[in-house]
């Protein structure tokens, strides 16, 4: 039996095809990112040379003059890959700018109405003060999650401005100069980010959220693979199971907050309006990662030497296998609620599934333990431990998955997913 096909005789239905058309929308999103690598680098090459017509086109130059050079540093600090990351740092730039240099300029003229060691002490203090102040705010994790950024261009700028040592009269138009080349710069980010084939954080998040049920799926099915394999006859080794994707999904949890902290920044696009629950994301993401982790410890428990031979695992074979495939088939379905955005009536349809697959490997715990202290049943004792714990960890596995299941259902809910007919 195949642990690829539909769980429970649904060889009749539609699934294979699904799975199909599934893997290749996935394939299609994993060789579409060579491509928007393309795309991004070509787009701050094109920002790069708008911003340096202020330099090279000599009416431009003779208005804006050395000041140009704010509007390409600009560019270079605050386009990202997506749009949701160039606007987070271009408005957090935007607002540390204005009200570091705002700042500055009234600690510059407060200062500039004392002489030598007066003008000194209101520098100082006011540079101590508002330091402190906006350094003891970066360490706030709300604040450093969004924030961090723009604090510390308010440091930076506020000192700068503050401690220039520029009269008080031409700090005020020094600073209007620069911030409408910053202004440019800014401007030109957005306009090439958000409107020139635009990448969005929410759709690269979307999407790769909807892959790791693939992954998980496909570990979970090589796994059995391996545990019920025939050995080669050749290397006398069974296959072993490819985990790459579930490590993957184990180690994605500082993109996942990365990429949901940038799409909260995004607008109105395509099928995510504002508002979006990206926080749901993040809970899906979390339970993905412990269900990884219950993987890879059945990838290490079905590779000990306490495991019993080939011929004594016929017993639990069948079970583990049907189990097996239900499991598959509910993450893979899972998976394209979220890529389809279709409402998975988990309660109704994944529930009663994983019901039988804890019944089915409940009934397979119930094997009897050896009682002698011989050396053959001590080695049959540790062959049923061995047996015991792989069945155990497949079923805190189907817990993990009822629990996914129902943090998917309740994105659908909050995303106002559509309604969609699942076959039982």
């Amino acid at each position: 039996m195949s642990v690829d096909s539909p769980p429970h005789g649904e060889n009749n239905c539609p699934h294979g095809d699904k799975n199909k058309a599934i893997m290749k929308m996935l394939f299609y999103h994993k060789c579409r990112k060579p491509s928007i690598r393309v795309i991004h680098s070509v787009k701050v090459g094109i920002s790069l040379v708008l911003v340096s017509l202020l330099y090279l086109l000599d009416p431009l130059f003779e208005d804006i003059g050395e000041n140009a050079m704010w509007a390409i540093m600009t560019v270079v600090v605050v386009f990202e890959f997506t749009a949701g990351a160039t606007l987070s740092k271009g408005i957090n730039r935007a607002i540390g700018t204005i009200l570091g240099g705002g700042l500055g300029c009234l600690a510059a003229i407060l200062g500039d109405k004392f002489e030598g060691t007066g003008n000194a002490i209101i520098v100082g203090t006011s540079v101590f003060i508002i330091g402190a102040a906006a350094t003891y705010s970066r360490l706030v994790p709300r604040i450093k999650r969004r924030y961090d950024y723009g604090c510390m261009i308010f440091i930076l700028t506020f000192n700068l401005v503050a401690v220039s040592g520029v009269r008080a009269d031409k700090v005020v138009a020094l600073a209007k100069v620069r911030l409408s080349t910053i202004g440019m710069g800014f401007a030109v980010c957005i306009f090439i980010s958000l409107l020139v084939f635009p990448i969005w954080a929410s759709d690269q998040l979307h999407d790769s959220t909807a892959s790791k049920f693939e992954k998980l799926a496909s570990c979970i099915s090589e796994c059995l693979e391996e545990y019920f394999s025939i050995p080669n006859k050749e290397e006398n080794k069974p296959k072993k199971a490819d985990v790459s994707g579930c490590k993957a999904v184990f180690h994605s949890k500082s993109t996942d907050e990365s990429l949901a902290n940038f799409a909260k920044w995004e607008p109105w696009h395509g099928k995510f309006g504002l508002s979006y629950p990206w926080e749901k994301y993040l809970e899906i993401g979390e339970t993905l990662r412990e269900l990884a982790a219950l993987i890879l410890s059945l990838r290490v428990c079905i590779q000990s030497s306490k495991q019993p031979e080939l011929d004594q695992r016929d017993a639990i074979k069948e079970g583990c296998e049907l189990a097996g495939l239900s499991m598959v088939w509910i993450l893979r379905e899972l998976g394209e609620s979220i890529l389809t955005m279709k409402q998975c009536r988990s309660k109704t349809t994944i529930t009663p599934k994983l019901q039988t697959i804890k019944l089915e490997l409940s009934k397979l715990t119930l094997l009897p333990m050896p009682m002698n202290k011989g050396l053959k049943d001590y080695k049959d004792e540790t062959h049923h431990l061995g047996t015991s714990s792989f069945i155990f960890l497949l079923m805190e596995i189907t817990h993990k998955i009822e629990d996914v299941a129902d943090r998917v259902e309740q994105l659908g809910q909050i995303a106002s997913f559509q309604a969609k007919t699942m076959d039982v």
